[in-house]
């Protein structure tokens, strides 16, 4: 991969402050809300990616005197002012899935966090047995997050209420209307832990 310091527009060894403020001032640069409708707009998004993990490197203190070398160690990136899952997390609101799925696929810091913010994203996109894994393995990384429990708890129970109910009727497991139900209740609980609502009467 290309030097981070270069792609910072840093030279060799710069110190720790002059990164973060390097970084921040490029995020602001090519931060997605400048090039709305803009044809440019994939040009600085795949900026932005390598922003980041030029950031990430450079913030490992371990390699900070390896820059150099191409085996390089990620580091979650997060500094005054910018946080990427939290960005994350406010793309999601705002309904721009595709930003928000990109950003965490150039995230190195592969934790419950980001398989929680991916599980969302993938439910909401309609890929609903990828995203409830993905929730799954948040839980099993975080135990202790109510926020991911509660999510994980509402799918599970959600799906179990419906299957039954396609019993009753004389339906099994596999009919598309079963699937279409766990479809749905899917996309409620993905709004819903992230401040919407899909079905008002859930």
């Amino acid at each position: 991969m290309k030097n981070p310091y270069k792609v910072l527009g840093l030279e060799e060894g710069a110190s720790e402050e002059e990164i973060k403020r390097a970084y921040k001032k490029l995020v602001r640069k090519y931060h997605p809300d400048q090039y709305v409708n803009n044809p440019l707009a994939d040009l600085a998004e795949e900026k932005l990616k390598e922003i980041n993990e030029a950031y990430n490197i450079l913030m490992n203190k371990g390699n900070r005197n390896n820059s150099g070398s191409n085996d390089w160690n990620y580091y979650r990136h997060e500094s005054n002012g910018y946080n990427e899952f939290e960005e994350v997390r406010r793309l999601i609101d705002m309904g721009r899935l595709k930003e928000a799925y990109d950003i965490l696929e150039s995230s190195t810091n592969r934790g419950a966090e980001w398989y929680f913010l991916k599980g969302v994203i993938l439910l909401r996109k309609g890929w609903y047995e990828q995203g409830y894994q993905h929730v799954r393995k948040a839980v099993n990384l975080d135990p202790n997050n109510i926020e991911y429990r509660n999510v994980l708890n509402n799918i599970s129970y959600r799906n179990d209420t419906y299957r039954d109910i396609g019993r009753n009727m004389g339906y099994g497991d596999d009919t598309s209307l079963c699937r279409i139900c766990e479809c749905l209740i899917c996309t409620d609980c993905c709004c819903e832990c992230m401040g919407g609502d899909f079905i008002s009467c859930c």
